[in-house]
């Protein structure tokens, strides 16, 4: 790398990490002042409360990444650029294309960090913060849905609860129906309730009744109580909402695989983490493109144009990823185009900047 290269990627690194530096602090003090009193009344452990702040960092900050990333980009060119070094540069013959090399080294490394947190690191904090999340700070709210859960396990197994207390770990009004080969239903069984006993690794039915289906006749099978196994966890019945985020790469594939076996109602919620996760290594290089553009020009109102326009277009990114987000998740709308539409239309806006700068 040359000296220019050098300096432009220090000055990229150093203004982004300084950036992180100085508002993720503010981030925790600000959540601390809102949510203390909770975390006393609720008698949060000290120890567990320190944990939950490890991973409120990871977990905010990598949420924060592009908007950190895209204003600490606005922030120094904007200052290249006020004492005119841009210009200086590129009338010593060196090109646009050249000047914007060093941006898209930088652009390269944050892009693999945000990466590998994203696949790697990010999924255990994720777990942490939101456990200590809903333990603590919004106890007795649910975390996932416990009414009327309906799953199936495989192409030949369904089960049913009417309601499912993830506390007591334990299910109401329970049904499981196994379908032979002939798609016919072979038995059916039906329980007051059914309770996981952890110590035991066993599961306890309650006014317990199965009904064997065969060619001429039915048999019926009635117990107070039975202790059985089933291949099903009983978090299967129904899993955390934030579940996906707190699986890495490889146990997230496997997980998306396992529900669209089961036929998941809310498959794409998984999916679009999957595919955010991809997404937002490419939106290290849009925020570059568009950060450099905008702020590479000198303009009348120096700095502060330059960063009032750059968080404008922040938050009409946000805008359009939420959208098309809850498109994804609510109306069936197909994940990858959710993830597609906002990234190349922004990725056009850049190239477009991009041109009219050069210019």
């Amino acid at each position: 790398m040359t000296i220019l290269d050098k300096y432009i990627l220090k000055r990229y690194l150093a203004t982004f990490t300084v950036m992180l530096l100085l508002f993720i602090p503010i981030g925790i003090m600000a959540n601390l002042a809102e949510q203390i009193g909770k975390m006393i009344d609720n008698e949060a452990p000290l120890n567990e409360i320190l944990f939950y702040y490890l991973n409120f960092t990871i977990y905010i900050g990598s949420l924060l990444f592009p908007i950190f990333l895209f204003l600490s980009v606005i922030f120094f060119t904007s200052k290249l650029a006020n004492n005119t070094e841009i210009v200086a540069i590129l009338s010593s013959g060196v090109s646009y294309g050249r000047f914007l090399r060093p941006y898209l080294i930088g652009a390269s490394i944050i892009a693999v960090i945000m990466f590998f947190m994203g696949m790697f690191i990010v999924p255990n904090a994720s777990k942490g913060f939101n456990e200590f999340k809903y333990k603590y700070l919004k106890k007795g709210k649910q975390d996932r849905v416990t009414s009327n859960i309906f799953n199936q396990l495989n192409e030949n197994d369904f089960i049913y609860v009417s309601s499912f207390d993830p506390a007591r770990q334990i299910g109401y009004n329970f049904t499981f129906e196994h379908f032979n080969e002939e798609n016919t239903l072979d038995y059916k069984i039906s329980a007051a309730n059914i309770r996981w006993l952890p110590n035991d690794t066993i599961y306890r039915l309650t006014s317990y009744v199965k009904r064997s289906i065969g060619e001429k006749s039915e048999v019926v099978e009635t117990k107070r109580r039975l202790d059985t196994i089933f291949t099903f966890k009983i978090e299967d019945l129904t899993p955390v909402s934030y579940i996906a985020e707190t699986k890495n790469l490889v146990e997230l594939n496997s997980f998306i695989e396992t529900q669209k076996r089961k036929g998941a109602s809310n498959i794409n919620t998984y999916i679009m983490v999957k595919y955010k996760r991809w997404a937002l290594p490419v939106t290290a290089f849009i925020l570059t493109i568009i950060a450099v553009a905008v702020s590479s020009v000198k303009r009348r109102g120096g700095m502060g144009i330059n960063l009032a326009f750059g968080i404008g277009v922040a938050f009409i990114y946000i805008f359009f990823d939420k959208v098309f987000g809850t498109l994804a998740e609510q109306s069936g709308f197909p994940p990858l185009m959710a993830i597609l539409i906002p990234n190349l239309a922004f990725g056009l806006l850049g190239l477009y900047l991009l041109q009219h700068a050069k210019r």
